[in-house]
């Protein structure tokens, strides 16, 4: 049976990013209202309706939807590190153990580092991130290095060493 050890559901929380996200999907659906309901004109060149409804659709629904399902979930499993950027990646990702060469909880600058959240590459390689500045550093067999941010780093790697049984790096 493959225990989960651990588990992590994360959002993106920071009110910034909601903010501009209100704000864009405001807009799009004040054009709506204006040129597709009420038939006045967005603006003094405005849209056909074909590209209003169109902006509408990707700006006024599409997009927020996006943001409220993104989610970055962690698993610690008997057998290796399971994640999942949904709805980006559909299913689980796998790193067993035996990829694993160390990992170690850290605390990181996104913005410097990654050049902000989300799935982003950086100086130590690949970051998996929706908000704070800790993590869990993994680097691989391989040479390749992965972040993932936490709200608990140093519970994510405990969880890891009793899965594996590795002490970290």
């Amino acid at each position: 049976m493959n225990e989960v050890f651990y588990r992590e559901v994360q959002h993106f929380r920071q009110v910034w990013v909601w903010a501009i996200l209100l704000v864009i999907t405001a807009i799009s659906w004040w054009m709506a209202v204006q040129q597709l309901i009420l038939g006045r004109a967005f603006g003094p060149n405005p849209a056909p309706d074909w590209a209003a409804t169109l902006i509408f659709i990707v700006f006024g629904i599409l997009f927020p939807l996006f943001f409220i399902v993104l989610t970055l979930t962690l698993e610690v499993r008997t057998d290796g590190l399971y994640y999942r950027f949904f709805p980006l990646h559909l299913s689980f990702r796998r790193i067993g153990w035996e990829e694993t060469e160390e990992y170690r909880p850290i605390t990181y600058s996104p913005l410097r580092e990654y050049g902000g959240w989300g799935i982003r590459r950086g100086r130590h390689g690949w970051a998996y991130t929706t908000g704070g500045n800790r993590g869990v550093l993994f680097r691989l067999s391989d040479g390749r290095c992965l972040l993932f941010g936490s709200d608990d780093a140093d519970a994510l790697a405990a969880a890891v060493r009793s899965a594996s049984g590795k002490r970290r790096g």
